[in-house]
Protein backbone atom coordinates (compact mmCIF):
# COMPACT_ATOMS: atom_id res chain seq x y z
CA UNK A 1 0.00 0.00 0.00
CA UNK A 2 1.33 3.59 -0.71
CA UNK A 3 -0.38 6.79 0.84
CA UNK A 4 0.03 9.92 0.02
CA UNK A 5 0.45 13.32 1.20
CA UNK A 6 0.50 16.84 -0.20
CA UNK A 7 0.15 20.20 0.73
CA UNK A 8 -3.12 22.36 -0.28
CA UNK A 9 -1.33 23.31 -3.62
CA UNK A 10 0.33 19.88 -4.91
CA UNK A 11 3.76 21.25 -5.28
CA UNK A 12 5.11 19.04 -2.16
CA UNK A 13 3.86 15.25 -1.63
CA UNK A 14 5.53 12.36 0.38
CA UNK A 15 4.89 8.60 -0.50
CA UNK A 16 4.55 6.47 2.06
CA UNK A 17 4.77 2.98 1.08
CA UNK A 18 3.52 -0.11 4.08
CA UNK A 19 1.91 0.74 7.26
CA UNK A 20 3.36 3.45 9.78
CA UNK A 21 5.53 2.32 12.15
CA UNK A 22 3.76 4.50 14.94
CA UNK A 23 0.83 7.18 14.51
CA UNK A 24 0.55 9.52 17.18
CA UNK A 25 -0.95 12.61 18.35
CA UNK A 26 1.39 15.09 20.35
CA UNK A 27 -0.32 18.17 22.69
CA UNK A 28 3.05 20.19 23.09
CA UNK A 29 2.68 24.22 22.36
CA UNK A 30 5.08 23.46 19.61
CA UNK A 31 2.65 21.49 17.80
CA UNK A 32 -0.32 23.25 18.27
CA UNK A 33 1.24 26.46 17.29
CA UNK A 34 2.46 24.14 14.33
CA UNK A 35 -1.68 23.10 13.20
CA UNK A 36 -3.34 25.68 14.11
CA UNK A 37 -5.52 23.02 16.32
CA UNK A 38 -5.11 22.19 19.78
CA UNK A 39 -2.89 19.02 18.68
CA UNK A 40 -0.79 17.65 15.75
CA UNK A 41 -1.51 13.68 14.86
CA UNK A 42 1.39 12.31 12.63
CA UNK A 43 2.47 8.93 11.44
CA UNK A 44 6.29 7.90 11.07
CA UNK A 45 7.46 5.73 8.70
CA UNK A 46 11.29 4.51 8.10
CA UNK A 47 13.24 7.03 5.40
CA UNK A 48 13.28 3.89 3.04
CA UNK A 49 9.91 3.64 2.63
CA UNK A 50 9.12 7.42 2.39
CA UNK A 51 10.06 8.97 -1.49
CA UNK A 52 9.75 12.99 -0.92
CA UNK A 53 8.52 14.80 -4.28
CA UNK A 54 9.50 18.73 -4.48
CA UNK A 55 11.33 21.59 -3.37
CA UNK A 56 10.13 22.53 0.59
CA UNK A 57 11.06 25.37 2.64
CA UNK A 58 12.96 24.00 5.81
CA UNK A 59 11.95 25.61 9.79
CA UNK A 60 14.38 24.01 12.54
CA UNK A 61 12.69 24.34 15.78
CA UNK A 62 13.69 23.09 19.34
CA UNK A 63 11.39 21.66 21.55
CA UNK A 64 11.02 21.86 25.52
CA UNK A 65 13.50 19.51 26.32
CA UNK A 66 15.60 21.03 23.78
CA UNK A 67 15.48 18.37 20.56
CA UNK A 68 14.93 19.74 17.27
CA UNK A 69 12.55 19.10 15.00
CA UNK A 70 12.92 20.14 11.26
CA UNK A 71 9.74 20.92 9.40
CA UNK A 72 9.49 20.99 5.73
CA UNK A 73 6.67 23.21 4.26
CA UNK A 74 5.71 24.05 0.72
CA UNK A 75 6.59 28.22 0.12
CA UNK A 76 3.68 28.24 -1.57
CA UNK A 77 0.75 27.25 0.47
CA UNK A 78 2.76 27.00 3.94
CA UNK A 79 1.46 23.03 4.90
CA UNK A 80 3.74 21.23 6.40
CA UNK A 81 4.62 17.69 4.41
CA UNK A 82 6.87 15.97 6.47
CA UNK A 83 9.00 16.27 9.11
CA UNK A 84 12.49 14.39 10.97
CA UNK A 85 12.70 14.82 14.53
CA UNK A 86 16.09 14.28 16.62
CA UNK A 87 14.50 11.83 18.89
CA UNK A 88 13.81 9.90 15.88
CA UNK A 89 16.69 9.01 13.76
CA UNK A 90 16.16 7.34 10.59
CA UNK A 91 12.17 8.19 10.78
CA UNK A 92 10.44 10.64 8.26
CA UNK A 93 7.11 12.01 10.29
CA UNK A 94 4.38 13.39 8.28
CA UNK A 95 1.42 15.06 9.53
CA UNK A 96 -2.17 12.61 9.58
CA UNK A 97 -3.99 15.79 7.90
CA UNK A 98 -1.72 15.68 4.86
CA UNK A 99 -3.04 12.79 3.66
CA UNK A 100 -6.65 13.95 3.77
CA UNK A 101 -8.05 10.57 4.04
CA UNK A 102 -10.55 9.43 6.87
CA UNK A 103 -9.65 6.08 7.16
CA UNK A 104 -6.30 6.49 7.74
CA UNK A 105 -5.22 4.25 11.23
CA UNK A 106 -5.92 5.94 14.62
CA UNK A 107 -3.32 6.66 17.10
CA UNK A 108 -1.40 4.40 19.57
CA UNK A 109 0.60 7.10 21.64
CA UNK A 110 -0.60 10.11 23.21
CA UNK A 111 2.33 12.58 24.19
CA UNK A 112 2.69 16.01 26.39
CA UNK A 113 -0.63 14.74 28.12
CA UNK A 114 0.21 17.68 30.57
CA UNK A 115 -0.79 19.90 27.81
CA UNK A 116 -3.76 18.66 26.32
CA UNK A 117 -6.80 20.88 26.34
CA UNK A 118 -8.74 19.18 29.40
CA UNK A 119 -11.93 18.97 27.39
CA UNK A 120 -10.17 16.88 24.54
CA UNK A 121 -11.30 12.88 24.82
CA UNK A 122 -9.55 11.06 22.03
CA UNK A 123 -11.95 8.15 21.22
CA UNK A 124 -9.63 5.05 20.24
CA UNK A 125 -10.68 1.35 19.60
CA UNK A 126 -8.11 0.63 22.17
CA UNK A 127 -5.73 1.92 24.69
CA UNK A 128 -3.48 4.76 24.22
CA UNK A 129 0.29 4.23 25.29
CA UNK A 130 0.56 7.69 27.08
CA UNK A 131 4.47 7.41 27.18
CA UNK A 132 7.00 8.31 24.63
Amino acid sequence: MIRTASCQCGALRAECEGEPARVSVCHCLDCQRRTGSVFGMQAHWPEAQVKLHGAPREYTRYGDEGHWARESFCPTCGGTVWYRIERRPGFISVPVGAFADPTFPEPRFSVWEERRHPWIVLATEGPLDRSD
